[in-house]
């Protein structure tokens, strides 16, 4: 008889935080029938993965036992959860389970893929019960900053898995589900959680959570107070938040105006899917610029200073019509996420130079965040008692915190980070394998493999430069002309004030006039030996060795 086993593997969002993608599987070592809970994508750095627009985790584990594959589930609508959904979905082709508002949001994505959007089903909340081959899965309201976020259980004949995904413990979130102790705790006496996977982000942050509503009255004051027009950002999906910036605005006798796409999309989405009603009346860009800026009040995407965003085209001159000006008040209302730092300090030294008044979110009193506190996961852990735990959504220093704080409460833990395979099934969790796994990047409309070469010869030529090297041959292998050079990312002059493309020339014509036979023949020969005189030259020259692109043109006989 065959021994079936519950493995737990995650592909991405374990030991970083973004790029969500989790497998869960049951059954005969090497058989086990599969699910996928999310598909999400992670933001590209400018020194790491130049030109790139998305990342997102490499399925190819996955889609090589796609026929074990029995469904997708997706718990919220954050793009580190559902943003690769269009991108990746092509190589799985499985039936997707949302709930509503996710789901509204996963439909424009694969049909801006050119997707049927009939891929998603729409699933209600517990005790709405989704069967998917030996699992059985239920969507658990929790709140977060963005409507309807979900943790999944996951029943399987090897126990019952508690899957956090993003949450926070919040009782009045302003818009979406509250967090319910009762309801949690409930699951637990329904039947004992075997394994709980659970959010680390805020493992180091030592006080309770506080809750979206807090921040209503002090950003009533702050708006109510401040001068000139007042612009705020904050993460474009946190419609709870756009909500109190709106409804402040109204109370100041502000009118609104939305700029930015995503931030339209969200609520626009938040609307349809009827998890929000009653929005404040927004008004147009040109309507905007025939209203008093004591009387406006613009909420605009790029709370991270992504470059193409609205608030740092503000932060550039006009954008749609509209500036900002001496005296205006510009409010973020947002946690610099880690690595963004430097983008969100140049629109502020931008904002500065224009007289603008800004104000951050150093103190805490215009943003909380959507993720549970240090002592709110202990809470957790103690409403639902399980018998392991496994940390995910975090980098290594968080799950490795958040196991330390498991093992102080006896309960069995272990760090999996992104390729380790875990099994369950036991009393303890077991690294059973390790699994290699990527990145895949979106750059442009092509997906590219991260260790494909593509970005790595792209850091290559911005660090070193290029040079193009182009020989004619005539039909006895003999030089015809000179060679001739083209020089990108290079400076033009060498040492002795002499330009660098005369330099290159002379030594490669002089090179291929001294070249025998053999090696103006064999064009790998011809091309190793160009390029190893372009690289000395460039050395003695400028002190640099830059890539180097060699097009040898043979003319054939007639």
């Amino acid at each position: 008889m065959t021994s079936n086993r519950l493995i737990y593997l995650p592909l991405g969002g374990a030991g970083e935080i973004g790029m969500n993608c989790y497998v869960y599987g049951y059954g005969p070592e090497g058989k086990e029938r599969l699910i996928v809970v999310d598909l999400g994508v992670t933001f590209p750095e400018m020194s790491g993965s130049p030109g790139v627009d998305l990342i997102m985790a490499d399925i190819t584990w996955l889609a090589e036992r796609a026929d074990r594959v029995e469904a997708i589930f997706i718990t919220h609508a954050h793009e580190d959860h559902i943003g690769a959904l269009g991108l990746l979905w092509p190589r799985l082709k499985k039936k997707v389970y949302a709930r509503r508002f996710t789901a509204t949001i996963g439909r424009l994505k694969l049909d801006e893929a050119g997707l049927p959007a009939d891929t998603i089903t729409t699933v209600e909340p517990r005790p709405t019960v989704i069967e998917a081959g030996p699992f059985k899965v239920q969507f658990v309201p929790v709140s977060h900053s963005i409507p309807e976020s979900s943790a999944l259980i996951i029943d399987t004949p090897a126990g019952r898995v508690f899957h956090t995904a993003d949450f926070k413990i919040d009782p009045d979130p302003v818009v979406g589900e509250p967090w319910d102790d009762a309801a949690i705790a409930a699951i637990a006496a329904e039947r004992p959680i075997k394994a709980l996977m659970c959010d680390s982000t805020n493992v180091f942050s030592v006080h309770p959570g506080r809750s979206e509503s807090s921040i209503r009255e002090p950003l009533r004051e702050f708006i109510a107070g401040a001068g000139g027009m007042v612009v705020a950002t904050t993460f474009g999906s946190n419609v709870a938040r756009l909500r109190t910036l709106a409804e402040a605005a109204r109370a100041a006798d502000r009118s609104i105006c939305v700029l930015g796409r995503s931030m339209r999309r969200m609520l626009s989405a938040s609307e349809q899917a009827g998890v929000m009603s009653n929005f404040p009346r927004t008004v147009s860009p040109e309507e905007a610029l025939e209203i008093p800026r004591r009387n406006l009040m613009l909420l605009v995407t790029g709370s991270q200073g992504e470059r193409r965003a609205a608030s740092a085209q503000l932060s550039r001159g006009k954008y749609l019509g509209l500036e900002l000006k001496a005296g205006d008040t510009f409010l973020f209302s947002s946690k610099t996420i880690p690595g963004n730092e430097r983008e969100v300090l140049r629109i502020v030294n931008a904002l500065s130079e224009m007289s603008v008044d800004v104000v951050d979110d150093c103190g805490g009193k215009y943003h909380v965040s959507g993720h549970a506190n240090r002592p709110d996961l202990e809470h957790v852990h103690r409403l639902l008692l399980p018998d392991m735990l496994i940390p995910m959504h975090g980098e290594h220093r968080h799950l490795r915190e958040h196991v330390k704080i498991a093992h102080q409460s006896g309960i069995a833990a272990e760090i999996a980070t992104n390729g380790m395979m875990i099994d369950l099934t036991g009393e303890t969790p077991q690294v059973v394998e390790y699994i290699e796994t990527g990145r895949v990047y979106l750059d442009g409309s092509a997906l590219i493999g991260a260790m494909d070469g593509v970005v790595r010869d792209r850091i290559r030529m911005a660090l070193n430069g290029h040079v193009m090297v182009t020989v004619i041959l005539d039909e006895s292998d003999e030089p015809l002309g000179e060679a001739w050079v083209e020089l990108s990312g290079l400076p033009q002059v060498g040492r002795g004030e002499r330009a660098l493309i005369e330099t290159l020339e002379g030594d490669l014509s002089e090179f291929l006039e001294g070249a025998g036979a053999k090696v103006l023949r064999d064009d790998n020969k011809l091309d190793e030996a160009l390029r190893r005189v372009v690289r000395q030259v460039c050395v003695e020259e400028i002190g640099k060795k830059p890539e180097v692109t060699v097009v040898v043109s043979r003319l054939q006989a007639e």
